[in-house]
Parts: C-alpha cells; structure tokens; sequence
C-alpha cells in the first residue's frame, strides 16, 4: 500500500469516527480531510496547492442558480408544518387507517413520493420529509428507524423518478458518450439520446422501486386491531384536506415536466403556494380568506395557461389579459397572506427556521466540495480510474461490474463526481456494443441513488439528521436505511433482467 493509499483509508476511517461520535456533520466533513491534508502535506504526499481551488469551488455553490431552490423548497416545508397542514392531512390519514402504523407508513410513502417527485432535489425533499412526515409515523407508532429510514429512501426517490437532476447530467453525458462510441464502431447515424428519453426510462422503474418499498413496509408493519372503532371521515374533509397540497405538489411538478417553469421558478411557485395555504388554514384568520382562494385559483390557472402555450400572449389578447390579472390577483393574495401569517408570528418563525436548516444544508454541500478536493489531491480520482480500466470481458459482465464499482464509489463520492469518472472512461467500450443507452443511464441513475443512502458520505443521511429529532441517534438513523437500500438492489436486479422497463416508454412516446 502506498503512502496516498494510506492516507485515503486513514480519511476514511477518521470520517466515519467523525460522523458517528455525534458532531456536526458538516464540521466532520470539511474537518477530517482538511487535518488529513495537512497531515499529508507534512508527510510530503499531499500538495497544499490542491486547497487553492477550494474558493472557487465555494463560489461555484453559492452561486449555482439550481440550488437556490434549495431555501425555497425548505421553505414551503417548513409553512406547512408551521401552518399543522401537514399534520391535518396525516392526521385524516390516520384516521381513515384507524390509526394504524401501517397504513399511516404506506400513506406516507405515498405522499412522500409525490413530494419527492416534485421537487427533485435529495437536500429540500429529506428536510421537508422530516419535518412533516416523521412526528406523524411516530406518534402512530411505527419504529422510529424504520420511519427514519422510510423518509431517507422516500426522499431519494426524485433522483430517479422525474424530474430529476441526475438524469439531465446523464442525458448529457451520455448522449455524447453513445454517438461517439457509435460512430467508433462504424455507426454514423446513431439515434440521440436526449434528457426526455431518460425522464420517460426512469417512469417505470422508479414505480417498480416505491412498489418495492409499499411490499416491505406492509409486511414489516402488520395489521393491528384497533381499540375504539374509527368513526367514517367525511368525503368532504378529505377533498379539502388534501385537494389542495396536492393540487400545488401537481402545479410544482407539472410546470417542470411541461417546460413553463425552472426548477428554481417551480421552487417559487410552491413557496407562494405554501404560503397561501398556510395563511387559508390558518384556524384565527377570516379577513381576506376569499383573495387568498382567489390567488391560489389564478396560481393554477397561470401554470395551467402557460402548459396550453398561453403564457406568452400579447396583453392586448384575452389570455395575455387574463395572465396580467391573473398575476394581479396573486400578488394581492401572498400579499395579504404574508400580512397576516406575520402578524400571527408564523412567517418571521418560518424563515428564521428555512435560514438555519438552509444554512446547515449549504454548509455539507460546502463541506463535501471540500472533501472530495482532498480526495483528488491524495490521487483517488486515478486510482479509481485505473481500477476501471481493468473491467473483464463480454458487454452483460462488464454493465455488471460497472453497477458494482458504483455502488461501493457511492460509499465515498457523491453521484455527480461518479457520473463524470464512471461514464466517459467505461461508457465507450459498453456504449458501442448492443445495448440500450436510455437502459443503461436508467441502470446508473437507479445505482446512484444508493449512493444518497449508503454510509459514511450518504449525504440524505446528512441532512436527515439536521431535522431530526435529537433521539434517533445516527446509528438508528444507518440501521433504519439498510433494508431500502437491499430494496434498491433488488429493483436493480428486475431492471437488468428486463431491460424494457426503461425502454418501452421511451419507444412509445419518442418513436
């Protein structure tokens, strides 16, 4: 073993120690490597010259627009479970499963998914999942690592459910990789790959997983007999309770998925939208309550135009004019909402709270560039290529052993640095064979997921513990993930062995 080697086992070890000995993940992050750095650079392994690039890459983060979402969908979770919306629906929920822990875990895994597909982003989803989901399991008694790990998994789902960022890394990687290798291999007119093909792949297999999950949880949790006899909820305190979030998780997703909003734009759009019906359920506010519903209703009514290609009509148009009142009317409405959500000391609590988990979420996303700048500088970049370069034989081996090298990186990279080491170095030699490459990125999309869940650099396990409650220990927190991720492997396996999971959908609406 040489020297980098060593210093790399050494940084991983201290990690580990560092996060299960109870400190900030955020200083154990940034702390191991930076001493492990110096350390090295004493012993003469480490170049100090590596950390100069540190800065840049903090500016990168702080001023990458997609994470700007970050606050605004932290935000929306967080006006929910101020406002106890969130706590309403679960709490019709639990009512229309007579309370019982599974049917209230299956609920959640539901709505989670919703949640999750909507905002596609594993920092917002798992914080926003903890805050809401978790008090709620509890307090019906499901195991709390169960529940942990439940809102862990259930928060990684938008990396593979659309829309999803990792595919649109993929769809570019990818893309370029295939007609590369394609024309090496005597085909010059390849058909493109493009992110559409990728988000209509991942659609089936990532319903294969949450059905996975649905099985597990169900035979975990069996059936219990309910003591008092649940009286019926009413239909119309359901249509009420939920129609509304739900219609504002569809509004979020679909103006992703039909091309009217950016994820930052549709992180807006749900932040307002939390707001709004924050400020609706709020049991001491009548005033304005009918502006409120009115600028919920032009809320949709504006995504809804802006999906039919109404969004950019001329003013002087009926639908140019009825977008401008449109906007009117929601300016007035979050207006009014934000007054009186302030006066009731709900909003100036809500913010203060989107700063602090924001600013935790931030500081690993920080902490993490530095870490893996550490690890580039002791040469784990190259070793880890060179250990690629020695894949074995036929095509099916080799996506094989590909799958496996990535799921054990997903131990210490995050999924983007694995994308760009993973796919240009081994994507040439499988790309150019017979394969799918929408089945392929889909493989790699379903394997990175593992990678959110899987310890010491899990990074939803991070930011699960910056809003979970101080009892469950990290350890519960690793123990409660390790089924869903054995459930990730198994879809996994059914996606290998069916390949047209993730290419009939692609071929019935592209092709």
């Amino acid at each position: 073993m040489t020297g980098e080697e060593g210093f790399l086992l050494a940084m991983g070890l201290g990690l580990f120690a560092g996060i299960l000995s109870g400190i900030p993940a955020m200083l154990a992050i940034a702390g191991v490597p930076l001493v492990t750095a110096l350390i090295g650079a004493w012993a003469g392994v480490f170049d100090l010259g590596f950390l100069n690039f540190f800065p840049a890459r903090v500016w990168g983060v702080m001023s990458n627009r997609l994470l700007m979402a970050v606050p605004l969908f932290v935000l929306m979770g967080v006006l929910l479970e101020k406002a106890r919306l969130a706590e309403r629906m679960l709490g019709v929920l639990g009512r229309m499963t007579g309370g019982a822990p599974r049917g209230m875990a299956l609920g959640v895994l539901a709505f989670s998914t919703l949640i999750a597909a909507a905002t596609g982003i594993i920092g917002a989803t798992v914080v926003m999942l903890a805050l809401i989901s978790l008090p709620a399991m509890r307090a019906a008694g499901v195991d709390k690592r169960l529940a942990a790990g439940l809102v862990c998994a259930a928060g990684t789902l938008g990396q593979v459910i659309p829309p999803s960022i990792i595919l649109v890394l993929l769809g570019d990687r990818i893309g370029n990789v295939y007609m590369e290798a394609q024309q090496a291999a005597g085909n010059f007119a390849p058909d493109p790959v493009s992110v559409g093909d990728l988000f209509a792949g991942a659609m089936l297999p990532g319903l294969v997983l949450v059905a996975f999950y649905a099985v597990y949880v169900a035979i975990r949790l069996r059936p219990v007999a309910v003591a008092v006899p649940q009286a019926p909820v009413p239909a119309g305190e359901i249509l009420f309770t939920f129609l509304p979030p739900i219609l504002l998780i569809l509004a979020v997703l679909g103006s992703i998925l039909a091309g009217v909003a950016t994820t930052t734009e549709a992180a807006g759009l749900g932040a307002v939208g939390a707001l709004l019906l924050a400020a609706h359920q709020a049991e001491t506010f009548r005033a304005g309550r009918w502006l409120i519903v009115a600028a919920g209703i032009s809320a949709l009514g504006l995504v809804g135009m802006g999906m039919a290609g109404l969004g950019r009509a001329a003013l002087h148009t009926l639908p140019g004019l009825l977008a401008l009142g449109a906007a009117g009317v929601i300016a007035l409405g979050t207006l009014a909402a934000a007054a009186r959500l302030w006066q009731a000391r709900l909003l100036p609590q809500a913010m203060t709270d989107t700063v602090r988990i924001s600013g935790m979420v931030f500081g690993i996303v920080v902490a993490a560039s530095l870490l893996s700048l550490v690890f580039r500088g002791f040469g784990g970049d190259r070793l880890v290529a060179q250990a690629m370069e020695t894949l074995p034989g036929g095509t099916m081996a080799a996506v094989a052993l590909v799958m496996a090298l990535i799921f054990f990186l997903g131990f210490l990279l995050e999924a983007v640095e694995i994308i760009y080491i993973v796919v240009p170095l081994l994507g040439p030699p499988i790309l150019g064979a017979d394969i799918s490459p929408v089945w392929f990125a889909v493989l790699i999309a379903m394997n990175l997921q593992t990678s959110f869940l899987t310890p010491p650099f899990g990074f939803a396990l991070f930011y699960f513990r910056s809003a979970a409650p101080a009892d469950i220990s990290t350890l519960d927190t690793y123990r409660g993930v390790v089924p869903f991720v054995l459930l990730q492997l198994a879809a996994l396996g059914v996606l290998i062995a069916v390949p047209e999971l993730a290419t009939w959908l692609p071929g019935l609406i592209f092709r």
